[in-house]
């Protein structure tokens, strides 16, 4: 398994419910700056299973302007459209208000979840 996408994973779990990130900020948090595109590819490629017995929710995961970078009304952007109005997450148009949403988190908070 790429070493890189487990980094990915294990940060977007650290997503709290009824939040989200961007691309960008899910690849700085994991220590990959500037790979935004490779934070797609890497939940593109999480297992179904889940990674370390728990779920990777890629669906919490969105572009830097606050909106799902599927296709709208393509099957997966209703998926995570769904999911996220399912966390009370509020999706407009396709975007969320990141002012509202967005996950902040502390060193205090990554320093602890992010520890291998």
């Amino acid at each position: 398994m790429n070493e890189k996408h487990k980094k990915i994973w294990q940060t977007v779990q650290a997503i709290p419910y009824g939040k989200v990130a961007c691309y960008g900020q899910i690849a700085d948090l994991a220590g990959l700056p500037g790979r935004a595109r490779l934070v797609g590819k890497a939940l593109g490629a999480a297992p179904k299973q889940g990674w370390r017995d728990q779920a990777v929710p890629w669906h919490r995961v969105i572009n830097a302007q606050g909106k799902i970078s599927f296709a709208a009304n393509s099957e997966h952007f209703q998926q995570q459209k769904k999911l996220l109005q399912d966390e009370q997450v509020v999706v407009i148009a396709g975007k969320v208000k990141l002012s509202d949403f967005q996950w902040q988190p502390d060193l205090a908070e990554l320093l602890f979840v992010l520890q291998e």
